[in-house]
């Protein structure tokens, strides 16, 4: 998660500046993974909120990467973590200083919120963003907690979207058991998760880094869809991945509901054809 989230902010295309805040109640990685000093951070940028509401105050809270982003680095200790969440769960203070540097003209602010429930002190920021972006993996356990979920999640903001990590059930398969549509799929790629996590390597960060490696890659094409879906109403569930081939018919996921699931949970995928409709492929059902 952390590392998606290093990827998306380092490639996000310019000449939009990219911030990256790590806002994980279980405690940061990036500062670890990169040496960085214990402040500036999270911790102290909690404590300036509380007294200065300068658009600039989070980008005086940032540390530089290896390939220049900057990041808002979470301690590495639980407790210490979710003390500065609470403390920038205020409306008028630390969610506000997030919400007023993410407004500022040519500018995104990533925020990694680590693993997400409805009590976790990251929910106001997650509330106040101007989308989300869930991951899960693709196989059945994964999915069949995530489908009781999803109406729930889905009132959290207003523009969700599901973004599919490594192997497991195609896109179009999840689109069909779940009712949503993914964005994307994270692939496996040690060599670009090594750089963006900061481990020596046969890739370096510098400028070609993540730009070169299949995560980063995907990360841009993510990166690009949300600012369209942004500048517009959201369209994905209106498509589904183009194949000449028609798909195996699965079996329903375990502990997934057969229906889709309900308007106010993520966006819908379209709806199957009836059954009885055949295409031109050994009179399979077409999706």
């Amino acid at each position: 998660m952390t590392t998606f989230s290093v990827a998306l902010a380092a490639r996000w295309p310019a000449p939009t500046r990219a911030l990256l805040v790590e806002a994980d109640p279980s405690g940061g990685d990036v500062g670890t993974r990169f040496s960085l000093k214990s402040a500036p951070g999270l911790v102290s940028l909690a404590v300036a909120a509380r007294r200065n509401d300068d658009r600039a105050l989070v980008w005086q809270h940032t540390q530089a990467l290896p390939g220049g982003l900057p990041v808002v680095a979470a301690p590495p200790d639980a407790d210490r973590a979710r003390a500065a969440l609470s403390a920038l769960a205020d409306p008028a203070t630390g969610v506000g200083i997030l919400r007023t540097a993410a407004s500022a003209p040519e500018s995104v602010v990533i925020v990694d919120c680590g693993r997400i429930d409805a009590g976790s002190p990251a929910m106001s920021i997650v509330r106040s963003a101007d989308a989300m972006i869930l991951l899960t993996r693709a196989h059945a356990d994964d999915l069949a907690h995530l489908a009781r979920r999803l109406p729930a999640i889905g009132r959290w903001t207003a523009h969700p979207a599901m973004v599919l990590v490594g192997d497991g059930y195609s896109t179009a398969e999840v689109a069909r058991e779940l009712g949503v549509l993914p964005l994307g799929r994270v692939p496996n790629d040690p060599h670009g998760a090594a750089v963006l996590c900061g481990r020596p390597g046969p890739v370096r960060w510098g400028r070609s880094g993540p730009a070169h490696s299949a995560l980063g890659q995907v990360a841009h094409k993510i990166a690009e869809m949300l600012i369209s879906e942004h500048a517009s109403p959201p369209a994905l569930s209106q498509r589904l991945p183009a194949t000449s081939q028609p798909m195996q018919v699965l079996r329903a996921v375990p502990g997934v509901p057969a229906s889709p699931v309900s308007e106010n949970g993520l966006r819908p995928a379209p709806a199957p054809l009836p059954p009885n409709h055949e295409n031109t492929s050994r009179g399979g059902q077409a999706s």
